[in-house]
């Protein structure tokens, strides 16, 4: 039923949130954001649903042994929007 653009974000990129950690990180997931509205605006008349997801600090080689989320966990949503 039409195509899905899902790109992966964070938390850190929210404008509502951003704080001091990691600038160049946290500045170009709120770049995606933006993107991810405008394409989604852009898109919308093709039948193509863009969103943006934040999986949580899950446990990879970047989010380390201390997350709290498993790789299964921060999957689930992406997982979810592409085939929805």
């Amino acid at each position: 039923n039409g195509a899905r653009i899902i790109n992966v974000s964070s938390g850190a990129g929210s404008l509502a949130k951003m704080q001091t950690y990691a600038p160049a990180y946290s500045i170009s997931k709120t770049a995606l954001n933006a993107v991810t509205r405008q394409f989604a605006a852009s898109l919308r008349n093709d039948n193509i649903t863009v969103n943006s997801v934040d999986p949580g600090w899950v446990q990879t080689d970047m989010g380390g042994p201390n997350a709290p989320d498993t790789v299964q966990q921060g999957a689930d949503t992406i997982v979810w929007l592409a085939t929805d």
